[in-house]
């Protein structure tokens, strides 16, 4: 990634986000940054849904509900790179 495209990203993320970031961008392989990152997503993705069931609100369980099951992605995409050694 250009670094220009990297401070891009990074201007859209959060304190404690461009921290992570920053760590998991000079230390890990693509393999386990797509499985750390996919487990971060899990846990925020249902903590929305359980905060939209609570204060009953759908969209944001529904967006905790999308964000999960993206996070389950991205760390099956991040056990498959592993195996195939990327």
């Amino acid at each position: 990634m250009e670094k220009h495209q990297r401070e891009s990203r990074q201007s859209e993320l959060s304190g404690s986000e461009k921290i992570c970031h920053n760590i998991k961008e000079s230390t890990m392989k693509s393999s386990t940054r797509d499985q750390a990152e996919g487990t971060f997503h899990e846990v925020k993705g249902k903590i929305k849904e359980v905060a939209g069931k609570l204060s009953d609100n759908p969209k944001l369980r529904a967006e905790g509900i999308i964000e999960n099951i993206a996070g389950k992605a991205q760390e099956k995409a991040g056990q498959v790179k592993k195996v195939l050694g990327k």
